[in-house]
């Protein structure tokens, strides 16, 4: 994806996608309280925590659909906090939100071609070609109205909206919701691919199991605070530590069956 690019005068400004004391408010209550951490590029970061804990939130404002109150949204140095959300898809950051949202009655062709409407013809060719390679399986249904896909490839047709523009950074919002175990398997190794490829990735998931196997640093949100930040290996080695957050909303971290 390319070296670090570089500041006037020659310095080297960081690749990297910095959240500093990000507060949130949705309803004049704080959802998202002093939150900060890194994405770094060409890896996976993953984010748990139970339902409530304000992930989505905070994903929306780094995303653009809701404005933080406080703190900054640092995209490889520039603040990128309170940024339309079709600015920071061109500056180079992409969002899968919860909930698989795509145009029903439209084509996974289409579909694809609206995500692609802000790049020039040949990035939207080398986007939609990069993501046919990814999702194989969807350049046998690009004749296919989205209503009338599984949930598995409307899943990756979501991803594929997102992955179109090849952003620097990716934020997944419940990868595996609602899908069976064996389409997850599938899903998997198009995200290591993907951070492998040089894009920083944040995934938000369900099942603790999928995520800590994917990723290096991860962060355990509660109460719209981070309780932890650390290496995934840590969290692996010591479930207990992931094990109390739940707790402490009554809940368990989910396993899926073996896939």
């Amino acid at each position: 994806m390319g070296g670090a690019p570089e500041a006037s005068g020659g310095q080297s400004v960081s690749t990297s996608l910095v959240l500093r004391d990000l507060t949130v408010e949705r309803g004049g209550r704080a959802v998202v309280r002093d939150v900060s951490l890194e994405i770094a590029t060409g890896q996976v970061t993953a984010l748990l925590g139970p339902n409530g804990a304000g992930k989505s939130t905070l994903v929306l404002a780094v995303g653009g659909v809701l404005r933080p109150k406080t703190g900054a949204v640092l995209l490889d140095g520039a603040d990128i906090a309170g940024r339309r959300p079709e600015r920071i898809r061109q500056a180079g950051l992409a969002i899968v939100p919860e909930g698989r949202r795509l145009l029903p009655d439209l084509t996974v062709e289409d579909n694809l071609r609206v995500a692609s409407y802000a790049l020039t013809r040949e990035q939207a060719q080398g986007g939609r070609d990069r993501v046919l390679e990814l999702f194989p399986q969807l350049g046998q249904r690009l004749t296919a109205t989205a209503r009338t896909l599984s949930g598995g490839e409307q899943q990756m047709v979501v991803l594929a909206q997102a992955l179109i523009s090849q952003p620097r950074y990716l934020l997944i919002d419940e990868l595996s919701l609602g899908l069976a175990p064996v389409v997850v398997s599938r899903l998997i190794p198009v995200i290591a691919a993907v951070a492998e490829s040089g894009t920083g990735v944040l995934l938000i998931e369900q099942f603790a199991t999928v995520a800590l196997g994917l990723a290096h640093q991860a962060h355990i949100m509660e109460g719209g605070r981070l309780r932890f930040s650390g290496l995934a290996s840590e969290l692996r080695e010591q479930p207990e530590l992931l094990s109390s957050a739940y707790l402490l909303r009554g809940s368990s971290p989910e396993r899926p069956p073996a896939l």
